[in-house]
């Protein structure tokens, strides 16, 4: 007979829930989220999965890759439509949300999000930090800008497109300072 499981994702635990085609739960467990842990729960001889559902959030791109290695029918799905379908319940829990998201599993009532690639995810990773890097480095450089000029020091335009501002920068900083007797 074929089943189908829910997970409700949070940071320490997940809440695992698996029905049957008639809407019988067959297994509900609380486990670590893990990929590794919830692979173990989900992979059993006694029954066969047709479709796991996994709710988008900060943590789902992780268990997907990590579960849809293992060749698991997983699927991310939309959270807004979730929250609407699960907002019906009486008692919001973890458990209940498990459950609820395995029901609408198996009656279809989901909409898939695209997950992108593991490479995918680390090229974005390493650009938004790259980005990030760059607009802290031009902060401390108009801070140390302002500082400077609260005591007479100038310091000219730099150009973004080459580094010669930068240099002049600290030429000025360590001209300063050894003529403060800073140093």
């Amino acid at each position: 007979m074929e089943h189908y499981a829910g997970l409700d994702v949070s940071v320490k635990e997940t809440s695992v829930c698996i029905v049957d085609g008639a809407g019988k739960v067959t297994r509900e467990v609380k486990i670590a989220t893990e990929p590794e842990a919830i692979r173990a729960v989900l992979v059993d001889e006694t029954f066969t999965i047709e479709r796991i559902g996994l709710e988008a959030g900060p943590l789902s791109q992780w268990l997907y890759s990590g579960l849809a290695e293992a060749e698991l029918p997983i699927i991310c799905v939309e959270t807004r439509h979730m929250k609407a379908a699960l907002s019906a319940q009486l008692n919001k829990s973890d458990r209940n949300d498990a459950r609820g998201i395995a029901h609408m599993m198996r009656v279809g009532l989901h909409r898939p999000v695209h997950v992108k690639t593991l490479a995918s995810q680390k090229r974005r990773m390493l650009l938004t930090a790259r980005q990030l890097l760059q607009a802290k480095a031009l902060d401390i450089e108009n801070d140390l800008r302002g500082t400077l000029r609260n005591f007479g020091l100038k310091v000219g335009t730099v150009r973004s497109s080459s580094r010669r501002g930068s240099a002049s920068l600290s030429r000025i900083i360590r001209t300063w300072l050894r003529s403060s007797n800073h140093c």
